[in-house]
């Protein structure tokens, strides 16, 4: 099929290289170049300089609502449009100029986690299972029909980038099997209940409270790896603290136990992978090798 692919960062790499070896991708719509590094000089996104290593042609509208742009999207007459993780609202012009329409890959099982950040959320949430859907978009938030879903357990010590990482292979398989299987597949509405939102991920959420119990700062930290990743006072340092598991112990909340392991309002975590400023992520010997915790975390 003739195939316009709509998608911005890593997560959606993966799925682009899937649809090339089976179909003509003719355009690849991604998200403008963005100020980036110390230089802050603009850099082409993951799928945008993915696309162009390909010969595929790219486009960065900042908006498809001008008629031109929408001329444009219907010009190409493209079969179908695979969205995922693009980043730009719909109009239903745009919806509606593929052929067989626009198909979205989602990071959860809708209806829950409709929205922007469904990977974050779900560790967040203590969601025992994910999984990806595979959904006929229309112009509600992640409200369309759904043509495939599969389920995934999450990992009680998997972090949100081992997560994404898993998914995105994931997408890329079952967008395969949509399409070759599209005009079978029956639409499923989604169920009134059960609707959850995955609001933005916002990096005052990402401080640590070791006044939470533990099974919620074990969370927290899980969920915000890698990005923004959440963090704590150490010696008036801010250490990013990227991956963890529960631990036997108590104390006062923030109290170092022992190595990694600190105490918080009720249980205690062992942190497995943090990061200095300035400094690359490491293992507890590691980032306590010369450098000397105090007994309490802030």
């Amino acid at each position: 099929m003739k195939v316009i692919f709509m998608g911005t960062p890593d997560f959606s790499v993966p799925v682009l290289e899937a649809l090339v070896q089976a179909h003509e991708v003719v355009c690849v719509y991604a998200q403008p170049p963005r100020p980036a590094g110390r230089g802050k000089k603009d850099r082409p996104s993951p799928v945008q300089a993915r696309a162009e290593a390909l010969g595929i042609p790219v486009r960065h509208p900042v908006s498809l609502k001008g008629a031109e742009a929408q001329a444009e999207f219907a010009a190409l007459g493209a079969d179908v449009a695979v969205v995922v993780a693009y980043g730009l609202i719909l109009p239903q012009a745009v919806l509606d100029a593929p052929r067989l329409g626009c198909l979205n890959i989602h990071a959860s099982l809708l209806p829950r986690w409709r929205g922007a950040a469904p990977i974050h959320r779900a560790i967040l949430a203590g969601d025992a299972q994910t999984g990806i859907c595979i959904m006929q978009m229309e112009a509600g938030l992640d409200t369309g029909p759904v043509l495939l879903r599969e389920a995934v357990t999450i990992g009680t010590e998997e972090t949100t980038g081992q997560l994404h990482d898993r998914l995105s292979v994931l997408g890329a398989r079952m967008i395969g099997e949509a399409l070759a299987r599209l005009p079978d597949l029956v639409p499923d509405v989604q169920a009134a209940e059960g609707v959850t939102y995955a609001a933005k991920i916002d990096k005052a959420e990402a401080r640590v409270d070791w006044a939470r119990p533990a099974v919620e700062v074990d969370r927290l930290i899980r969920g915000l790896s890698p990005f923004p990743g959440a963090w704590c006072s150490v010696a008036g340092e801010r250490v990013k603290l990227l991956a963890s598991r529960l631990a036997d112990g108590a104390g006062a909340p923030g109290q170092v136990l022992g190595g990694l392991v600190v105490a918080c309002g009720s249980g205690a975590v062992e942190i497995t992978l943090a990061q200095r400023e300035g400094k690359r992520a490491m293992a507890p010997a590691d980032f306590l090798r010369g450098f000397s915790l105090p007994p309490q975390l802030d």
